[in-house]
């Protein structure tokens, strides 16, 4: 469906990220995968990757809080793979705290990897689309992007703001060929939400198979885990012809979460 098409996929090394990566080498895209990790279990996930799919795969460490960073990860792209089609902006952190208790330098970072990376890898793609007449922004945000929890406040503030910036984004490139929509999972089973699993495990005394069904009980209705493939498939869909009139949306995966 995307043969030829290249795609950066942000915080593509584990989680979400890759889940997403895959799925779209699996429909024909070059791919730039950017995160951190150990070089020889990275090297590992891009070499298995461009065998797997037969499509380039090329890795770049880019510090995403560091906006000269971010716009050279872009430029590094277009250099090694000739284009950014598709760009999505999926890198995310957290940390949990009450404001009160919230330390700044944790503020400070999330916002600047969960949604200023995002604007700068923005700015620096949508001239090179608009070029081409033809761009897929889909930027990672999160159920917590439409409603808020307790202890979060540096993570729901980015992902609110991340949807306010996926609707500006598509307001201005609408009509150019270029989309830009905004995923919003609910409780995905990653590395980051398995830290939370094990922390409400150890609070309540319990099992971390109980911690599980007592996180999914308490927001999610189908008490079912969201999966990468889902997510993947439906970044697929975004970037694909029938999705070339969705744009501006901030589309929940969330097992009913924010239907209550």
């Amino acid at each position: 469906m995307l043969s030829g098409k290249i795609a950066l996929v942000t915080g593509s090394t584990s989680g979400i990220g890759l889940g997403i990566a895959k799925a779209l080498a699996a429909q024909g895209c070059q791919i730039m995968l950017n995160g951190f990790g150990d070089p020889a279990a990275v090297e590992r996930t891009r070499a298995a990757l461009e065998a797997e799919h037969r499509v380039r795969v090329r890795y770049d460490d880019a510090d995403l809080t560091r906006p000269g960073e971010v716009t050279a990860l872009v430029d590094a792209t277009l250099e090694a793979l000739g284009a950014v089609d598709i760009l999505v902006n999926n890198a995310g952190i957290q940390h949990t705290a009450p404001v009160d208790a919230f330390p700044p330098e944790k503020w400070d970072a999330i916002l600047a990897t969960n949604l200023s990376a995002a604007f700068h890898a923005i700015q620096r793609a949508v001239p090179a689309m608009k070029e081409r007449g033809f761009g897929r922004i889909v930027n990672t945000a999160s159920v917590h992007g439409l409603v808020g929890s307790v202890n979060k406040a540096a993570y729901v503030a980015a992902k609110h703001g991340l949807v306010g910036l996926t609707k500006v984004v598509a307001l201005e490139t609408a009509g150019t060929g270029i989309t830009c929509n905004a995923i919003c999972p609910g409780w995905t089973h990653t590395a980051l939400i398995q830290q939370q699993i094990v922390a409400r495990a150890q609070a309540l005394g319990v099992t971390v198979e109980e911690g599980e069904r007592e996180l999914l009980s308490e927001k999610q209705p189908s008490k079912q885990f969201v999966t990468t493939e889902q997510l993947g498939a439906l970044v697929v869909f975004l970037c694909s012809d029938a999705a070339a009139q969705l744009t501006g949306a901030a589309v929940p995966v969330d097992g009913g979460w924010t239907a209550q």
